[in-house]
């Protein structure tokens, strides 16, 4: 994945070795120039911007007064003839600072540098997606479990499963045993959000990790489709947003 940056210099001969430098980088996408900081403000906040080569010293609105302006600045590398300001530069956070006049070797460490905390962070946000919990138009059901009254939260139900007299409510905080019929836990159920998979199993679509031709994953667990379900199931799964 490309990284979509921005050039912000007063100087036009510096604007074009950034562009320069820039398309011989292949994960460098420089979108826009700009030889002025007050230009790029609203440009930043209305696109995807993950970095910016940004000079200090601009008449009317600094680089420094640009990068304190923004509410969550991108990634920004310094491009600057003065080294006076370096350290406020690293107090703000920047990932590199690049004195002029730039060598490309130089530009390109700097690029390698951003483009690997591009490349964590997007990561990490693949992972808060992955574990992102599912989200239901309820919050809760009351299940009978022996002589007790218990409360289930949806969001922790990975699956139910039909065993001969009783049924067994597989959680995140660990089973359940009930002697309720199918019946009288799926009408308490939403039924958009979860399914009759087979005979014996009941599933709430966003927990299925994997779909076989004749079974489906959840948590770890195989848990076969029934023909007669299949299909029910599938368009379900459709329905969330889901390919088959």
């Amino acid at each position: 994945m490309k990284m979509n940056c921005i050039a912000i210099d007063d100087e036009s001969l510096a604007l074009s070795k950034i562009r320069r430098f820039a398309g011989k980088i292949e994960y460098i996408n420089l979108i826009e120039c700009f030889d002025n900081a007050l230009d790029s403000i609203y440009f930043i906040k209305k696109n995807n911007i993950h970095l910016i080569f940004l000079d200090i010293q601009m008449k009317e609105f600094n680089g420094i007064q640009l990068i304190e302006s923004l509410q969550s600045p991108p990634q920004v590398i310094l491009t600057t003839a003065y080294d006076q300001y370096a350290l406020k530069g690293y107090e703000l956070n920047v990932t590199d600072y690049l004195l002029k006049p730039i060598q490309f070797e130089r530009f390109l460490k700097a690029c390698e540098k951003a483009y690997s905390i591009f490349q964590n962070n997007q990561r990490l946000q693949g992972d808060e997606k992955k574990d992102a919990k599912p989200k239901f138009s309820r919050e809760y059901i009351y299940v009978k479990t022996g002589n007790n009254i218990v409360k289930v939260k949806l969001i922790d139900i990975l699956y139910i499963e039909g065993m001969k007299d009783y049924l067994s409510l597989q959680t995140t905080n660990g089973r359940i045993v009930t002697l309720q019929t199918f019946d009288s836990i799926k009408a308490m159920l939403p039924d958009s959000e979860f399914v009759r998979v087979h005979r014996s199993f009941l599933v709430p679509v966003d927990r299925v990790d994997k779909i076989c031709v004749n079974s489906i994953e959840v948590a770890g667990i195989q848990i076969p489709i029934g023909r007669t379900y299949k299909l029910k199931f599938l368009e379900a799964f459709r329905s969330k947003g889901f390919e088959k």
